[in-house]
């Protein structure tokens, strides 16, 4: 994946975002001073939510896309992962405001007020959503970027949030007066286990969680595959963004030339990179057979001793 189409790809995606969650924040906002809806008052809040945290991937997209530097040898990626426990951090306090609120309201419940705009309002929001889902999934097929997979993750579960809304506000003018602050609590319920995934996820990338077993399944198939190499050990994965790094040791036969190593490392790296059809940083070792099986002779013996 070059970097230009890379770029244009996750920055389509944020704008397209952008525009139609501004659409529903202002809908949301004239249905929740309308009618007065707690559970409105907790899609707007999601929605808010929603905005600041692709505002913040839109800014730290453009940084974690610069290429490698004297003084970030290994890229920017990282900076994905810093915002999203920023954003973790503001969507939790965000879940906890609004539990109080609708536990408030549970004591006190109101009438609710032009709940027809409510509704068409909820519908707008499904269809805006609807937008923002087809063009992130197009965007994930491009890129494979982990920052808009995880926003389409979650901009899908907002589908059911907005869906709820909409049930919460019918059966509120049917007079089923508790069904708005039970709907926003279970609203303020998905805010924090959101902010939990979204936390959880941003730690596994900055500790440098090892990629999928899967992943590191097809690297040893790969390397293994080629004619000279006789053993893989040693693998070590991680991802810093758009950037899978890769190491690895191959097992090669002492009577290889030094040149013939050597292009035997180029050619593995070339089939890896092949194999993930996406940006690979891979540091490769080469270690003669004669020292591998000695290493693990010695290793026996320490252990019977």
């Amino acid at each position: 994946m070059h970097n230009r189409s890379y770029e244009f790809w996750v920055k389509t995606s944020s704008l397209v975002t952008m525009v139609m969650v501004s659409l529903m924040i202002a809908a949301k906002t004239w249905a929740w001073l309308a009618s007065g809806s707690a559970s409105m008052l907790g899609s707007l809040t999601d929605s808010l939510m929603d905005i600041t945290a692709t505002a913040m991937s839109f800014l730290v997209l453009g940084y974690a896309l610069r290429p490698a530097d004297d003084d970030h040898r290994f890229g920017h990626g990282k900076a994905e992962a810093l915002a999203g426990l920023g954003q973790a951090a503001f969507i939790a306090g965000s879940g906890c405001l609004l539990a109080f609120h609708s536990i408030e309201r549970l004591f006190n419940p109101l009438e609710l007020t032009h709940s027809l705009l409510g509704v068409w309002v909820s519908v707008f929001a499904i269809a805006c959503t609807l937008v923002i889902v087809f063009v992130q999934n197009k965007v994930v097929k491009h890129t494979e970027s982990i920052a808009i997979k995880a926003d389409s993750v979650h901009y899908k579960g907002d589908l059911i949030l907005n869906a709820a809304v909409l049930l919460a506000i019918l059966l509120s003018y049917y007079g089923v007066l508790y069904a708005d602050p039970i709907f926003a609590v279970g609203v303020a319920g998905y805010l924090l286990y959101n902010s939990w995934d979204i936390a959880r996820d941003s730690a596994d990338h900055l500790m440098d969680k090892e990629l999928p077993d899967e992943e590191k399944q097809r690297i040893l198939d790969v390397s293994k595959s080629h004619i000279d190499v006789r053993g893989v050990h040693g693998v070590r994965t991680r991802q810093g963004g758009k950037v899978k790094f890769i190491q690895l040791h191959l097992e090669l036969d002492d009577h290889l030339s030094l040149i013939r190593a050597h292009n035997v490392a180029d050619e593995v790296e070339a089939m890896i990179t092949k194999e993930f059809e996406s940006e690979v940083d891979i540091l490769i070792h080469l270690d003669p057979l004669s020292s591998v099986e000695l290493s693990d002779t010695e290793g026996a013996a320490v252990t019977e001793s």
